[in-house]
Protein backbone atom coordinates (compact mmCIF):
# COMPACT_ATOMS: atom_id res chain seq x y z
CA UNK A 1 0.00 0.00 0.00
CA UNK A 2 1.06 3.58 -0.64
CA UNK A 3 1.93 6.15 1.98
CA UNK A 4 2.40 9.90 2.22
CA UNK A 5 5.69 11.49 3.25
CA UNK A 6 5.72 14.67 5.35
CA UNK A 7 8.72 17.01 5.36
CA UNK A 8 9.84 19.80 7.68
CA UNK A 9 12.56 21.42 5.57
CA UNK A 10 15.17 23.62 7.20
CA UNK A 11 18.61 24.86 6.20
CA UNK A 12 20.46 22.22 8.26
CA UNK A 13 17.98 19.34 8.47
CA UNK A 14 14.86 17.80 6.95
CA UNK A 15 12.49 16.18 9.43
CA UNK A 16 10.65 13.20 7.94
CA UNK A 17 7.30 11.66 8.84
CA UNK A 18 5.29 8.99 7.04
CA UNK A 19 1.60 8.12 7.08
CA UNK A 20 0.10 4.73 7.70
CA UNK A 21 -1.22 2.96 4.58
CA UNK A 22 -4.77 4.18 5.22
CA UNK A 23 -3.66 7.80 5.48
CA UNK A 24 -5.02 8.36 8.98
CA UNK A 25 -1.94 8.78 11.17
CA UNK A 26 1.54 10.25 10.82
CA UNK A 27 4.70 9.02 12.51
CA UNK A 28 8.15 10.62 12.59
CA UNK A 29 10.78 8.32 11.12
CA UNK A 30 14.10 10.14 10.66
CA UNK A 31 15.98 13.38 10.15
CA UNK A 32 18.20 14.05 7.16
CA UNK A 33 21.23 16.19 7.99
CA UNK A 34 21.61 18.34 4.90
CA UNK A 35 24.90 18.58 3.02
CA UNK A 36 23.82 19.45 -0.52
CA UNK A 37 20.83 18.95 -2.82
CA UNK A 38 22.22 15.74 -4.33
CA UNK A 39 22.61 14.26 -0.83
CA UNK A 40 19.08 15.35 0.15
CA UNK A 41 17.50 13.85 -2.98
CA UNK A 42 19.42 10.59 -2.60
CA UNK A 43 18.10 10.05 0.93
CA UNK A 44 14.58 11.16 0.03
CA UNK A 45 14.56 8.78 -2.96
CA UNK A 46 15.54 5.89 -0.67
CA UNK A 47 12.72 6.75 1.76
CA UNK A 48 10.17 7.18 -1.05
CA UNK A 49 10.98 3.70 -2.40
CA UNK A 50 11.29 2.04 1.01
CA UNK A 51 7.90 3.32 2.18
CA UNK A 52 6.07 3.11 -1.18
CA UNK A 53 5.27 6.82 -1.07
CA UNK A 54 2.64 8.15 -3.49
CA UNK A 55 2.59 11.79 -2.34
CA UNK A 56 4.79 14.26 -0.46
CA UNK A 57 3.62 17.04 1.87
CA UNK A 58 6.11 19.86 2.43
CA UNK A 59 5.60 22.30 5.29
CA UNK A 60 5.82 25.93 4.18
CA UNK A 61 6.79 28.48 6.87
CA UNK A 62 4.59 31.43 5.95
CA UNK A 63 5.03 34.53 8.09
CA UNK A 64 2.18 35.13 10.53
CA UNK A 65 0.72 37.75 8.15
CA UNK A 66 0.83 35.22 5.29
CA UNK A 67 3.70 36.88 3.44
CA UNK A 68 6.60 35.00 1.87
CA UNK A 69 10.11 35.54 3.20
CA UNK A 70 13.46 34.24 1.96
CA UNK A 71 13.13 30.91 3.80
CA UNK A 72 9.61 30.38 2.46
CA UNK A 73 10.81 30.99 -1.10
CA UNK A 74 13.71 28.53 -0.66
CA UNK A 75 11.35 25.82 0.54
CA UNK A 76 8.85 26.48 -2.26
CA UNK A 77 11.75 26.08 -4.71
CA UNK A 78 12.76 22.80 -3.00
CA UNK A 79 9.15 21.55 -3.22
CA UNK A 80 9.15 22.30 -6.97
CA UNK A 81 12.44 20.39 -7.30
CA UNK A 82 10.90 17.38 -5.53
CA UNK A 83 7.91 17.49 -7.90
CA UNK A 84 10.10 17.40 -11.01
CA UNK A 85 12.66 14.94 -9.63
CA UNK A 86 10.31 12.29 -8.25
CA UNK A 87 7.26 12.82 -10.50
CA UNK A 88 4.97 12.64 -7.48
CA UNK A 89 2.31 15.04 -6.28
CA UNK A 90 3.92 17.48 -3.85
CA UNK A 91 1.49 19.33 -1.60
CA UNK A 92 2.60 22.48 0.20
CA UNK A 93 1.12 22.83 3.67
CA UNK A 94 1.08 25.85 5.98
CA UNK A 95 3.42 24.92 8.82
CA UNK A 96 3.20 28.10 10.87
CA UNK A 97 3.87 27.28 14.51
CA UNK A 98 4.60 23.58 13.87
CA UNK A 99 8.05 23.90 15.47
CA UNK A 100 6.51 25.79 18.41
CA UNK A 101 4.00 22.95 18.84
CA UNK A 102 6.78 20.36 18.54
CA UNK A 103 8.79 22.14 21.25
CA UNK A 104 5.76 22.18 23.55
CA UNK A 105 5.17 18.46 23.01
CA UNK A 106 8.79 17.65 23.79
CA UNK A 107 8.81 19.98 26.82
CA UNK A 108 5.81 18.12 28.24
CA UNK A 109 7.81 14.91 27.88
CA UNK A 110 10.65 16.51 29.87
CA UNK A 111 13.15 15.53 27.20
CA UNK A 112 16.77 16.61 27.62
CA UNK A 113 18.15 19.19 25.16
CA UNK A 114 20.35 16.75 23.23
CA UNK A 115 17.57 14.23 22.60
CA UNK A 116 15.13 17.06 21.85
CA UNK A 117 17.49 18.49 19.22
CA UNK A 118 17.74 15.05 17.59
CA UNK A 119 13.99 14.61 17.08
CA UNK A 120 12.45 18.11 16.96
CA UNK A 121 12.35 18.13 13.16
CA UNK A 122 10.71 14.68 13.03
CA UNK A 123 8.05 15.86 15.46
CA UNK A 124 7.46 19.01 13.39
CA UNK A 125 7.18 16.86 10.23
CA UNK A 126 4.67 14.64 12.04
CA UNK A 127 2.58 17.69 13.02
CA UNK A 128 2.66 18.98 9.43
CA UNK A 129 1.67 15.63 7.93
CA UNK A 130 -1.00 14.94 10.56
CA UNK A 131 -2.54 18.36 9.86
CA UNK A 132 -2.73 17.53 6.16
CA UNK A 133 -4.17 14.05 6.84
CA UNK A 134 -6.79 15.40 9.25
CA UNK A 135 -7.87 18.06 6.77
CA UNK A 136 -8.11 15.55 3.94
CA UNK A 137 -9.97 13.00 6.06
CA UNK A 138 -12.47 15.62 7.30
CA UNK A 139 -13.32 16.41 3.68
CA UNK A 140 -13.83 12.70 2.92
CA UNK A 141 -16.17 12.26 5.91
CA UNK A 142 -18.25 15.39 5.20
Amino acid sequence: MSKILGLDVGDATIGIAVSDTLGWTAQGITTIHRKNVKHDLYHLRKLIHEHHVKKVVVGIPFKMNGELDTQTKKILHFAALLRTTFHLPVITWDERLSTVAANKILDIGRMNKKKKAEIIDQVAATIILQGYLDSRNEKMVS
